[in-house]
C-alpha cells in the first residue's frame, strides 16, 4: 500500500535546517494496526504527515500503490489525501463553532456526496461514536474524550483505507484512551491503521507492529502478531464537492463566528462609505458642471422643469391642469409653456432701451423686488436683469421704470402689444446672461401667446381658388375690424374680377402639431396709403412701417385671431418644488398618461470643465479604491488570522486548494453584499426622513442605477481580490506549512 524509500524530510527556518526525518525506509499494508513510539522530537509527527500527504519530502521515494510520488504536485497530494487517508489528530483538529453533525458532515461535503446521503450516513457515525444525544451541540462544549471520538466519526466518514492517527489518546482519561485504542483496533481489521503515542502500554494489546523512532530514524520495526494483510482493496470513488455545498459552507462561515462577522462587516461598510462618499462628491461636481450647460430648443434651462404633454397631443382640461398642481412636490405650472422659451425685441417707446427678452406669467414670480415695488395693476410689471445691466444701473434706474414699453414681432418689428408696459419692480440676477425676463399678467401675454401660435402654425389663405403663404399674405390684428371680415391692401385687386375684392370671401386654414381649423371671411374694406388713417387705427411708429410692409398684410378682428389660434394649452411645463425628488413626480405624471421631458436630461456641456472632471474622478476613484484595498486587505488578514487552522483543516479533510478558495471567497463577497444591503437600507431611510445626513442625501441626490451597480461591483472585486490574496499567502504547496505558519 504505502512504502517509503530512503525518504528524509527537513526543515528551513531563516537560514538553519532541521532535519525531521533521515532515509526512512518503512512499507505499510492493508490490515495492519502499526504504533510508531518515540521521545518528543524523534520525527514521529513528521512521519505521519509525510505519509498522508500533508507534508513534502526532500529525498528519497515514497511508493503509493507501486507509484511513485517524488514527482507529485499539489493537486496531486490533494487526490492522494482525498482517496486514501483519513486523520485523527492530537487535537483534534475539530471546527468548534460547528455542532457535531457539522464537523462530520464536512467530510462528505467536501468529498461530493450527495446531500441526500449525507444525512443518514452522518447518523449512522454518531451513534457508532456514541454520541447521538450531542449531534446538534457544538463540539467547543464537548469533553476532551466526546471530541476525539468526533474526529474518528469524521475520519470514517470517507471510508478510506487508511487511517493515520496523531496521539489519539494524548488529551483523553483511561476510560476514554480505552474506548478510541478499541475502536481503531476494529477498524483495522479492513484498514491501515497508523497511530502515534507515547503510551506504548496503552495500545499494546491491539497493535500488530512497533516503530520506535530516534532523532529522525527508524530505531526499531518490530511485528507483535500476526494479522490478515489485504493486497487488494476497494477504491473509494470520491468526487468534487458541489457547486451549492460550496455556497452553503460559505455562508455558514459568514455568521457562525459572530465577532469574526461584526468585524468584516465593519471593514466592508467602511469601504462602503468611503468609495460613495468619494464617488458622491464628484458626481456632484459632474452635475453642477451639466447644469451650467445649455439647450438649443428650451431657453429656460430650469433643472426644475419638465416639459409635458398629454400622449394622445390633446388639449389639457382644467381637471387634468388642477390634478397636476395637486401633486405633492409640484411648486406650480406654466400654461403655454413655449413663452417660456421664446426671445422677443423688448423697447421702451423712445426706442432708448432696446433688447431681447422672455415673457413670463406674473403669477410664478416669488419674492420681493429690489428697486420699486410689486406690480397692482394689469399693465404693470417686473422685469429680471443682469446686475451689470447698463440701462438699470443704479444713475438709470428711475429714468427707466418712466418709459412705456412694448414687445416687438422679432421679424417685422411691429408691436404686439397695442397697450404699453409699465415697469414698476426691478429684480437683479447675477450671472452671464444679460437677456431681460418680463412676469407680465395674464391679459398681457395673450397677444404674444397668440402670435406664437402663429409662428408655430402653417398659415395658408385660399384667395381666388388659390393658397397662399405667409410670405404673399401675412395675418395682422386690428380692432377696427368687424368679426368675420377683413381688410385687404387694394395691391390684391389683380387677383380679383373686375379689379374688384369687395365682397369677395377668403379661407384662413391653420395647421400645427396638435390641431387644424379654417374660417372664410368676407372682404369689406380696401386700403391703400390714402385712406389708411381713416380705415385703420395706428400709432405714428405703425405708420412708418406700414408704408413698406402694408401690401402683404391682411388686418381680421382681434377675436377671430384668437379663435384661430387659441386652442388651448397643448403643452405645459411643471415645475417641482424639491429637485431631489423630480424622478418621482416625473414617474407619477407618467404613470397619469402623460409624456415627460425633464430639462435636466436635456442640458449639454461643451466646456472641458466637465471631461476634466470625468478624468480626475477616475483617477482618484482608481487610487482610493487601491489604497481601501491594501489598508482593508491588512485588516481582513489580521480578522482571518483566526482562520487559519480552519481553511487548514479543510485542506487536511481533503478539500482542494481550489474548493477551499472559493469556499472563502464566497464567505467574504456574503459579507460584503450584506454590508452594502445594510447601506442601501440606510439611504433608503434616510430618504423616506427618518434621519437625515449629509453625504446621505448627495448620493440619493446624484446617484444613478448605473452609479450603484458600478460601485456594488467594486466591492464585490475588493471582497473577492482580499479572498484571492490571502489564499495566495494561506494556501503553501505544504499543507503543514499552511497549519503551522502565521498568514
Amino acid at each position: 500500500m504505502i512504502k517509503l524509500k530512503n525518504v528524509s524530510k527537513y526543515y528551513y527556518s531563516k537560514g538553519v535546517v532541521a532535519t525531521g526525518i533521515t532515509k526512512v525506509n518503512l512499507e505499510f499494508k492493508i490490515g495492519e494496526f502499526v504504533a510508531i513510539t518515540g521521545e518528543s522530537g524523534s520525527g514521529k509527527t513528521t512521519l505521519l504527515n509525510v505519509i498522508s500527504g500533508l507534508d513534502t519530502y526532500e529525498d528519497g521515494e515514497m511508493y503509493i500503490n507501486g507509484e511513485e510520488t517524488s514527482h507529485f504536485i499539489t493537486k496531486d497530494f490533494e487526490k492522494y489525501r482525498r482517496e486514501n487517508i483519513g486523520n485523527i489528530y492530537q487535537n483534534f483538529n475539530l471546527i468548534n463553532s460547528y455542532t457535531v453533525y457539522q464537523n462530520i458532515a464536512l467530510v462528505l461535503m467536501l468529498n461530493g456526496v450527495k446531500n441526500k446521503e449525507i444525512k443518514s450516513k452522518v447518523y449512522d457515525l454518531i451513534e457508532k461514536v456514541n454520541l447521538t444525544k450531542y449531534r446538534n451541540t457544538k463540539v467547543s462544549k464537548l469533553s476532551g474524550g466526546q471530541k476525539q471520538r468526533v474526529a474518528i466519526a469524521r475520519a470514517l466518514a470517507k471510508d478510506v483505507p487508511v487511517i493515520i492517527a496523531d496521539e489519539p489518546t494524548g488529551n483523553l482519561d483511561k476510560k476514554s484512551a480505552e474506548i478510541v485504542i478499541r475502536l481503531l483496533s476494529e477498524l483495522s481489521k479492513d484498514k491501515l491503521v497508523i497511530i502515534v503515542t507515547h503510551n506504548y502500554e496503552q495500545v499494546e494489546p491491539y497493535v500488530t507492529r512497533r516503530i520506535t523512532m530516534h532523532d529522525g530514524k527508524v530505531l526499531e520495526d518490530r511485528k507483535i502478531k500476526d494479522c490478515p494483510v489485504i493486497n487488494n482493496y476497494k477504491k473509494t470513488n470520491i468526487k468534487n464537492i458541489s457547486v451549492f455545498n460550496k455556497l452553503r459552507l460559505g455562508v455558514r462561515n459568514t455568521f457562525n463566528i459572530v465577532p469574526k462577522f461584526i468585524l468584516l462587516f465593519l471593514v466592508f461598510s467602511f469601504i462602503i462609505v468611503a468609495v460613495m462618499g468619494e464617488y458622491s462628491l464628484f458626481k456632484k461636481e459632474e452635475y453642477s458642471s451639466k447644469m451650467s450647460g445649455e439647450n438649443y430648443i428650451f431657453s429656460d434651462n430650469s433643472v426644475n422643469r419638465i416639459v409635458v404633454k398629454k400622449n394622445d397631443k390633446s388639449e389639457f382640461s382644467e381637471d387634468d391642469i388642477t390634478n397636476i398642481k395637486n401633486m405633492s412636490n409640484v411648486d406650480y405650472v406654466v400654461t403655454n409653456d413655449y413663452l417660456l422659451d421664446s426671445n422677443y425685441i423688448f423697447a421702451s417707446d423712445d426706442n432708448e432701451i432696446y433688447s431681447s427678452g422672455k415673457a413670463a406669467p406674473l403669477n410664478i414670480y416669488k419674492g420681493s423686488v429690489d428697486f420699486g415695488r410689486l406690480p397692482e395693476n394689469e399693465n404693470e410689471a417686473i422685469i429680471l436683469v443682469n446686475k451689470d445691466d447698463y440701462y438699470f444701473s443704479d444713475d438709470k434706474l428711475e429714468n427707466s421704470l418712466n418709459k412705456n414699453y412694448y414687445f416687438l414681432n422679432n421679424n417685422s418689428g411691429e408691436y404686439i402689444n397695442s397697450v404699453p408696459i409699465k415697469i414698476v419692480g426691478v429684480k437683479f440676477k447675477y450671472d452671464y446672461s444679460y437677456e431681460y425676463t418680463i412676469y407680465l399678467s395674464d391679459s398681457f401675454l395673450e397677444p404674444l401667446k397668440n402670435h406664437l401660435h402663429q409662428d408655430y402654425s402653417t398659415v395658408t389663405v385660399n384667395f381666388m381658388g388659390k393658397n397662399y403663404g405667409t410670405d404673399t399674405f401675412k395675418l395682422e390684428i386690428n380692432s377696427s375690424v368687424p368679426k368675420g371680415q377683413v381688410f385687404m391692401s387694394e395691391y390684391s385687386k389683380y387677383s380679383c374680377p373686375n379689379y374688384n375684392c369687395l365682397n369677395q370671401t377668403l379661407e384662413v386654414r391653420v395647421d400645427n402639431l396638435y390641431f387644424s381649423d379654417k374660417k372664410i371671411f368676407t372682404i369689406s374694406k380696401v386700403f391703400n396709403e390714402e385712406n389708411i388713417d381713416k380705415i385703420l387705427t395706428l400709432n405714428n411708429y405703425d405708420k412708418v412701417l406700414f408704408y413698406s410692409t402694408y401690401n402683404n398684410c391682411i388686418y381680421i378682428n382681434p377675436e377671430d385671431y384668437i379663435n384661430l389660434f387659441d386652442k388651448g394649452s397643448y403643452q405645459i411645463s411643471v415645475f417641482v418644488k424639491d429637485e431631489e425628488k423630480l424622478n418621482i413626480t416625473e414617474n407619477e405624471l407618467i404613470k397619469n398618461n402623460f409624456s415627460t421631458l425633464a430639462i435636466k436630461d436635456t442640458l449639454i456641456n461643451n466646456s472641458d470643465s466637465t471631461k476634466i472632471i470625468t478624468v480626475f474622478k477616475t483617477i482618484t476613484t482608481l487610487i482610493l479604491v487601491l489604497t481601501l484595498f491594501f489598508i482593508s486587505y491588512f485588516v481582513i488578514k489580521i480578522i482571518l488570522k483566526s482562520r487559519n487552522i480552519y481553511y487548514s483543516t479543510i485542506r487536511m479533510l481533503g478539500g482542494t486548494k481550489s474548493a477551499t478558495r472559493q469556499i472563502l471567497m464566497i464567505e467574504l463577497v456574503t459579507v460584503a453584499i450584506i454590508s452594502y444591503i445594510v447601506f442601501l437600507i440606510i439611504l433608503y431611510l434616510n430618504n423616506v426622513d427618518v434621519f437625515s445626513i449629509g453625504f446621505l442625501n448627495d448620493i440619493i441626490r446624484y446617484f444613478e442605477i448605473k452609479d450603484y451597480f458600478i460601485l456594488f461591483l467594486i466591492i464585490i472585486g475588493m471582497a473577492y481580490l482580499s479572498s484571492q490574496r490571502y489564499s495566495r499567502k494561506l494556501f503553501k504547496d505544504s499543507v503543514m506549512t499552511s497549519f503551522r505558519e502565521e498568514v
